[in-house]
């Protein structure tokens, strides 16, 4: 994946929308994430 540098989170109930953007402005992810999912993405986008 591209390096993203800005994160937006949309929470929900069950479901979470994930977008994340580059220096440059385009979309690099866009994921709908349910919520036990969210922290393995964030740890494994950190660790990329």
């Amino acid at each position: 994946m591209e390096k993203v540098t800005t994160i937006g989170l949309d929470i929900a109930k069950q479901v979470f929308q994930v977008h994340g953007v580059n220096g440059a402005g385009a979309i690099v992810c866009r994921r709908g994430l349910r919520r036990d999912d969210v922290v393995g993405f964030f740890k494994a986008l950190v660790h990329e």
